[in-house]
């Protein structure tokens, strides 16, 4: 069977929720394998479709040979993932050589796509950009990643993802420009190529996840969706974002959007300011996700593998201001009732 047909490109291109894995380490910064299984094994339960494992969220430095987490880590949620239809993402970086190698890494443990990071090429050309994914689409299906400059992302062009789109290999691009204008050329770009039918079109704009995922984007005569999201925000709370996506997959069914969205769209928005330090030009995004996590009983701490990296002065005050501001959209009573189990 080719790849476009097996069942988790079907529930690719259907939409769902993929968080974003985070790292769990102990107090001396190493792997806490009880914990990170039982992430793993939270995501399961509170709907999502499937996990990135190896991104941003679980901490680039694991791709460095001195660190050594990077197939430990990728191991670890497979021996969690199968014997279910939860759809296995991997995060690959590098320059060509050492993408294409974890990428044969992930297709030999049983990943099914690789999240292309291209900030290690900053200097390169979109033609060498578009070579770089070929090499990594021969190995192994790809997830386009369109990163913010922020954090070490670059602006590309609509032709660059025209010729994206038109890669045989590529099977979904994250859109996480956090910028409308480039939102909306990766999916003029999709169409552009033909390729709207094929390639699932994944939310990574962390400050508009609601709104991407309720607009119908009409294209040249055609109605494109996107279809779910790839988020580290979904790191955290996931049991009400697995509700929130069935939501909306109803009301698209339905051709009806409810007036009170636009109200929750700004609540999700502001909490993930809280969560991703946007006030400190995301410094403290992956300490914040930890907190949360942490207060859940999920991690034991915040701890990082750099020391350095914490939660940035008003950052812990922001978070409880979410906190208390939204109580809806947390899940801690769906942890709490789960944590021994996830932890067993």
């Amino acid at each position: 069977m080719a790849w476009h047909e097996a069942l988790w490109c079907k529930a690719l291109r259907k939409g769902t929720v993929i968080p974003a894995h985070p790292l769990a380490l102990t107090a001396d910064r190493q792997l806490d394998e009880r914990r990170q299984r039982a992430l793993t094994r939270y995501y399961l339960a509170a709907g999502a479709g499937g996990v990135a494992v190896g991104v941003h969220t679980t901490q680039f430095a694991i791709h460095k040979p001195e660190v050594g987490l990077y197939r430990p880590v990728l191991e670890l949620a497979m021996e969690e993932l199968r014997g279910s239809d939860a759809i296995r993402v991997a995060g690959v970086v590098g320059r060509t050589a050492q993408a294409v190698a974890e990428a044969r890494l992930a297709a030999d443990l049983g990943y099914h796509a690789a999240l292309v990071s291209l900030a290690a090429m900053p200097q390169a050309g979109e033609k060498e950009l578009l070579e770089h994914v070929r090499a990594v689409a021969g190995v192994i299906p790809v997830f386009g990643f369109y990163l913010q400059p922020a954090v070490g992302g670059r602006v590309l062009s609509f032709e660059f993802w025209r010729q994206f789109a038109e890669i045989a290999g590529v099977a979904a691009i994250k859109i996480a420009p956090f910028n409308r204008y480039q939102t909306l050329d990766v999916v003029r770009a999709v169409a552009a190529a033909g390729r709207e039918n094929e390639i699932a079109l994944y939310t990574g704009n962390d400050d508009n996840i609601l709104i991407d995922l309720a607009t119908p984007f009409r294209v040249g005569g055609k109605t494109m969706w996107i279809h779910g999201g790839l988020l580290g925000h979904w790191a955290v709370w996931t049991r009400t974002a697995a509700r929130l996506l069935s939501e909306i997959q109803s009301a698209q069914e339905a051709h009806t959007v409810p007036r009170e969205w636009l109200s929750l769209a700004q609540e999700i928005t502001d909490a993930n300011a809280a969560f991703f330090d946007a006030a400190n030009g995301f410094r403290g995004c992956i300490a914040g996700i930890h907190e949360v996590l942490r207060r859940q009983g999920l991690l034991a701490g915040r701890w990082c593998l750099d020391p350095g990296e914490e939660l940035s002065p008003g950052q812990m005050e922001e978070i409880d201001r979410v906190y208390g501001a939204y109580p809806h959209w947390n899940d801690d009573a769906f942890v709490s009732e789960h944590l021994e189990e996830w932890l067993g």
